[in-house]
């Protein structure tokens, strides 16, 4: 932001310094050419009274043709206003032309010039007609002051933006950790480099993630500490139930029972995403895959694919891909994957043939224990946690979480594979 409005500042200085140069350039080639004229008209009038017949010759040069002649070649004093000025010009340059006929008249060449013609009557009333070429084309001194102009003001546009981004770059690290910090990745925030107000803050943002840590840490401490407790008199309640007659109940006794150690293992599985931490491995996804979902059986289908190496982090990614067939497979019966190349990565697709999710809701299911009007009226299994848990690994070890809803129903989730940094 700040760079675009040094530079759109820059442009604008230079843009303006170019227009100047331009109204300035302007006015000194008038007055230049009037000065040439004027020199021209002076010289040739006393040179005409000495040897007439030398005249035109030696007053023509590369800039101005002279001529002398029985009749003007202009017939008419000028009557715009920069003929007007050119004229007050050459008598403000030469006062003693004051009191002579002078006639001027602008004329477009083929070269798509100006040239300026006029005449002058000489003291024996004969008329000195001459032609000043290219009046309209700035001389090499306004372009030289153009061209200084310009390459100045580069000059200085480049080592400002080349300041402002050496300036900045402890900023931008600083907000890209702040992005990872915010995505639940640990990052290292360099607190040496950079003005003292970016090192303070460097400083406090690696406290700030030292203390997010520790609070999940803590957390995740106090939930094992609480899930140990409860599995105990929950293991108890299944013993029990085998001994109560009453079928039914023993039933509903062992069926509640059992949901809570599912719930209990839920949450830890999705608390431990928060602070999992893995080490990157080379892997092939389709062996990796068919190992990770042993479990699921014939609910499972991996399409065939060739080889697809990757260096990912293999837990994140199992307990990720764990959690999307489990859903696919509580709701659709069973689950599709296919493993496909995009770009530089893999993406892994998982695709059931369940009631779906209505693209409206795609962001709602990411928060935790939220779930869908039709899975809590079909009293279907399931916390709400397994997405979550899923998008929040993805998120911490720079993966993706993708959903679409086909035309002829279901879910297809697409998981980009985290890659290993560096």
């Amino acid at each position: 932001m700040i760079g675009s409005l040094f530079l759109t500042l820059g442009l604008v200085q230079l843009a303006g310094s170019l227009m100047f140069y331009g109204i300035i350039d302007r006015q000194t080639l008038r007055d230049d050419h009037a000065r040439r004229v004027a020199e021209l008209l002076v010289v040739s009038d006393r040179l005409h009274a000495i040897a007439p017949e030398q005249t035109a010759r030696s007053m023509t040069t590369s800039h101005l043709v002279a001529r002398i002649a029985s009749a003007p070649r202009v017939t008419r004093a000028p009557h715009d206003e920069m003929l007007r000025d050119i004229a007050a010009r050459i008598i403000a340059w030469e006062p003693s032309l004051a009191d002579r006929s002078l006639h001027l008249r602008l004329v477009r060449t083929s070269r798509n010039s100006t040239d300026l013609i006029g005449s002058l009557q000489l003291a024996d009333g004969t008329w000195l007609n001459f032609r000043s070429h290219d009046i309209s084309t700035m001389w090499p001194v306004a372009w030289r002051a153009n061209v200084l102009t310009f390459v100045l003001a580069v000059a200085i546009l480049g080592a400002g933006l080349a300041l402002l981004n050496r300036l900045g770059a402890p900023l931008r690290r600083l907000a890209d950790a702040a992005g990872a910090i915010g995505h639940g990745r640990e990052v290292t925030i360099d607190e040496g480099h950079g003005p003292r107000d970016l090192r303070d803050l460097a400083h406090a943002m690696n406290v700030m993630q030292e203390r997010i840590a520790q609070l999940l840490q803590d957390q995740a401490r106090s939930f094992e500490a609480i899930s140990h407790d409860l599995r105990t008199p929950l293991a108890r309640q299944k013993i029990a139930a085998t001994f109560v007659e009453d079928a039914e109940i023993a039933g509903i006794i062992t069926g509640s029972a059992t949901e809570m150690d599912d719930l209990l293992t839920s949450l830890q599985t999705y608390l431990r995403a928060q602070h999992l931490t893995a080490s990157p491995e080379r892997i092939e996804l389709a062996e990796f895959l068919r190992e990770s979902l042993a479990g699921f059986g014939e609910q499972v289908t991996i399409a065939p694919c060739p080889a697809a190496w990757v260096v990912t982090y293999p837990e994140p990614l199992g307990l990720a891909v764990h959690a999307l067939v489990e859903n696919a497979a509580r709701h659709g019966g069973a689950a599709a994957i296919t493993i496909g190349r995009t770009g530089d990565g893999w993406v892994i697709t998982i695709t059931d043939l369940g009631p779906g999710i209505p693209q409206a809701e795609f962001e709602a299911i990411l928060q935790p224990f939220y779930r869908l009007d039709v899975a809590r009226q079909r009293n279907t299994k399931g916390f709400g946690l397994g997405i979550p848990t899923a998008h929040h690994l993805m998120m911490r070890f720079n993966g993706a979480l993708t959903f679409e809803s086909p035309p002829g129903g279901g879910l297809v989730a697409r998981l980009q594979v985290p890659l290993a940094e560096g």
